[in-house]
């Protein structure tokens, strides 16, 4: 059997392959932050690819911790009930576990929907906020600066975490993942080019992790025993000419990460700093996720480019890492999992409707989902 279609788990929470889908935003939410028509066919997609997990977008634990207005959050229970609805309506088609990024974009909050292309808005300009960091130090000198957070808005921020934490339980994801990747807010205080703090959690490396970590005990303090709570990660902010993050001080947080007992430790990269130098090709990430594998028994998810199915397969083979994420490829094809089951000589699990199209030549690729 392919590694890539090999069960795999994280916790408690067993998968059927080593496929999974990466948050992705849709910048499609209502102006109550809540999921709309676009999320239910969206998810339904999801749903219907094949795919061993799906992560569902960067979702905000406070109103400011939005990327933009469209975005989806977790800070209240209208929220949350929206949601368990559109899961209870996705368990009717398939038996895909589905879960949640929790996320606070800090500095890099209150811009306009991508496709826009007119960035961040200003606090005094309607669909804009003020904007949160460990420091007063704006992501594109262009922005309007940050306020620095208090010790005791660090606190409510955690608390806030935890709070979005019990409803994304209570409205049936079957994971969490905690959003410190990226440049938004957690990586903000991880990287010392966005963290000047000279109090608890800035400074040396241990300070500037603490918040990362304590975000992680307060979510595990409150789900179930057991309940997969993963943590996303930029290995590095790819500015090793200006002491940013790198992967010598990821391998020390995945370290801290796996005494915390953390279901897995998902490796992307960059989004800290405009000027970020990066090598972009396939598997341009993979490495960083490597080296992360070879310090920690928790499963690594490997992200960057990975588009195709041999290529997957050949990470998971050479022990760069445990599992598969999939983002914008999968957007391009819904179905991609079927078709890297149709490479590897696999079988894989469908929706029963969808039995019937199962191509001439491939005379086992598709079985139906089972109960």
């Amino acid at each position: 059997m392919a590694q890539l279609f090999q069960p795999i788990h994280f916790a408690s929470l067993e998968l059927k392959n080593r496929i999974v889908i990466a948050p992705m935003c849709q910048y499609s939410a209502n102006t109550d932050a809540e999921v709309t028509y676009w999320h239910e066919q969206q998810w339904a997609n999801y749903a219907l690819s094949g795919a061993g997990l799906c992560i569902v977008e960067a979702t905000a634990v406070q109103p400011n911790g939005r990327i933009s207005d469209g975005d989806i959050g977790l800070w209240n229970d209208q929220q949350a009930t929206k949601i368990k609805d559109l899961l209870n309506k996705i368990q009717h088609i398939s038996p895909m576990p589905f879960a949640v990024q929790l996320a606070h974009a800090g500095r890099k909050a209150s811009v306009d929907k991508p496709w826009t292309g007119k960035g961040q808005i200003a606090p005094h300009q309607a669909r804009g906020w003020q904007t949160v960091a460990p420091s007063d130090i704006a992501f594109q000198l262009s922005d309007h600066p940050p306020l620095a957070l208090s010790e005791q808005e660090i606190q409510t921020l955690i608390q806030d975490f935890a709070a979005s934490a019990k409803r994304a339980v209570d409205a049936g994801f079957a994971l969490i993942e905690i959003h410190a990747a990226h440049g938004y807010l957690l990586h903000q205080f991880l990287s010392p080019l966005s963290n000047h703090r000279q109090d608890n959690y800035g400074g040396c490396l241990e300070n500037r992790m603490r918040l990362v970590l304590e975000v992680v005990q307060a979510i595990k303090a409150v789900v179930p025993e057991g309940y997969p709570v993963g943590v996303r990660i930029s290995a590095t902010d790819w500015m090793d000419q200006a002491n940013g993050w790198d992967v010598e001080s990821s391998i020390q947080l995945a370290k801290a990460l796996e005494q915390l007992d953390v279901a897995y430790i998902h490796v992307s990269t960059a989004g800290l700093h405009p000027d970020q130098n990066i090598a972009i090709g396939p598997n341009y990430q993979v490495p960083h996720a490597a080296a992360i594998k070879k310090v920690v028994q928790t499963p690594v998810i490997a992200v960057g480019l990975i588009t195709q199915a041999q290529q997957a397969e050949d990470i998971l083979v050479n022990e760069h890492a445990d599992a598969i994420g999939i983002a914008r490829a999968i957007l391009f094809n819904p179905r991609w999992p079927w078709l890297a089951a149709a490479e590897l000589g696999e079988q894989i699990e469908i929706a029963p409707q969808y039995l019937r199209c199962q191509p001439h030549e491939y005379k086992k690729l598709f079985t139906a989902f089972s109960e």
